[in-house]
């Protein structure tokens, strides 16, 4: 398969499939297609693998996409401003672990699977939820990304604070827990909320420089009561 990324505001990833070729995505994430396309939605992976999909905010149902000729596209567009990030998975052979909602489209060699974090904090009161994504395999999975996309390679120890709902994925050799802001005033009055998610290295990080849903929230507090 070839792929291009189109457009900077609102990007779709269109791809571009050999006969045979299937990719999938989460019921509703296709934007446009050629003819030549057979179209196949099911409980992928099985109904407990769905199950899990639901508590991390994807749909239950997976829709694939194969092609009867050569040359059939397909087109996948992210839901808010922001970027598309390519991911060859031949090359992160222990996988990535995503938070939900990061997950865009990907070839068919790709399993996506529910992983539970290890951390009682992080469960507690991590904000984007108890449970995360695992995405393994040996084919290109692409990544919505809120705002722009900024990679770290964190070295082993090393430690990374991030503002909850900003990272988008990490690779397992990561550990991932939350941090409580210390101090009453910072608490009440900085901002930035109770928790930061606290990343140690080694290995890579993603963050999105925006939290679409905390840009949706204050939208929302402009807005006149009784609006």
């Amino acid at each position: 398969m070839k792929y291009e990324i189109l457009g900077k505001t609102v990007p779709v990833v269109e791809v571009s499939l050999n006969k045979g070729e299937t990719m999938f995505t989460q019921s509703g994430g296709m934007t446009w297609q050629t003819e030549g396309i057979k179209m196949k939605t099911n409980a992928r992976g099985g109904v407990m693998k769905s199950l899990g999909r639901m508590f991390t905010g994807e749909s239950i149902f997976m829709t694939s996409y194969t092609a009867e000729q050569e040359g059939a596209k397909i087109a996948f567009a992210t839901t808010v401003p922001g970027d598309i990030m390519p991911i060859n998975m031949a090359n992160m052979p222990d996988g990535i672990i995503l938070q939900k909602n990061a997950f865009l489209c990907a070839e068919d060699d790709i399993s996506l699977s529910v992983k539970f974090t290890k951390k009682i904090s992080a469960a507690l009161f991590g904000g984007e939820g108890i449970i995360l994504q695992e995405a393994k395999g040996n084919g290109m999975l692409f990544l919505e990304i809120d705002g722009d996309p900024i990679e770290k390679e964190l070295a082993s120890g090393e430690v990374l604070k991030v503002d909850t709902g900003n990272v988008v994925g990490f690779e397992p050799t990561v550990s991932y827990e939350i941090e409580t802001v210390k101090g009453i005033g910072n608490i009440f009055l900085g901002g930035e909320g109770l928790f930061l998610t606290k990343l140690v290295g080694p290995g890579k990080v993603i963050i999105q420089s925006q939290n679409f849903m905390d840009f949706a929230g204050k939208i929302n507090s402009l807005i006149p009561a009784g609006k």
